[in-house]
């Protein structure tokens, strides 16, 4: 899984590695198969709709003090 940001903090879990930085883009892979991430996304998991279990990518990021880039705003 990617995601990216604008701004992350100076330590992520071992599970999370930065990919690239270019042009304040920062691209980061989260390796969905570790224990660590697992343990979080458990915490994390609420139901987002009646039936579906799920964790918000905004609920993740502000986690790992994590600055998204919103698909939503104008430029």
């Amino acid at each position: 899984m990617k995601l990216y940001a604008t701004s992350i903090p100076k330590t992520l879990p071992d599970w999370a590695t930065v990919i690239s930085n270019n042009a304040g883009l920062i691209e980061v892979e989260i390796n969905d198969e570790s224990p660590g991430f697992h343990s979080i996304i458990k915490e994390l998991s609420t139901e987002i709709q009646p039936g579906v279990v799920g964790v918000k990518a905004g609920d993740l990021c502000q986690r790992l003090s994590i600055e998204m880039i919103d698909a939503n705003e104008e430029n």
